[in-house]
């Protein structure tokens, strides 16, 4: 029998923060120095948009419709633990994860001498691998006018 494949797309975009405070949450990680995010959540586009891909794969929803607003105990919650959290619907749903790419599109902060650690970290929630890129919009748009940032990922899942 051949096995159910599923691809789901996603894209999340939030604006650079105004609070100088604010940290900024990448790729399930802690970028020190760098300006944050705003967001209901920690605002940590490329957890986000992986969450968002296998949520719409297997059929589940939308990371906005499983994790909105209207949900307060999500208010300030890692990208890891949405992530996280994403993995464990799709795997009680009766998916598994085959792999998950995302591209992250910005001007700030210089992703590549980290990239590998954020493809380790993100592997290590979603327990499949994540392959994470980056690439600037050659100052374009919102992104390119360091407003914020975007990531786009698409994820596969399966199931006999």
């Amino acid at each position: 029998m051949t096995p159910e494949m599923r691809v789901g797309t996603a894209v999340d975009i939030h604006a650079f923060s105004a609070q100088s405070e604010r940290p900024l949450f990448l790729a399930c990680m802690y970028w020190p120095g760098e300006q944050g995010l705003d967001g209901h959540s920690d605002a940590d586009v490329v957890a986000h948009a992986a969450a968002d891909a296998l949520l719409i794969a297997s059929g589940i929803g939308e990371l906005g419709t499983v994790f909105g607003v209207d949900r307060p105990e999500w208010a300030g919650a890692s990208g890891s633990s949405l992530l996280a959290e994403s993995v464990r619907l799709v795997r009680e749903a009766g998916w598994e994860i085959m792999n998950v790419s995302v591209q992250l599109l910005g001007q700030k902060p210089r992703f590549a001498p980290r990239k590998k650690e954020a493809e380790q970290a993100m592997t290590a929630v979603v327990g499949a691998p994540v392959s994470v890129s980056a690439s600037t919009s050659d100052h374009l748009g919102f992104v390119g006018r360091k407003e914020g940032l975007a990531a786009i990922a698409t994820a596969l899942v399966t199931r006999n």
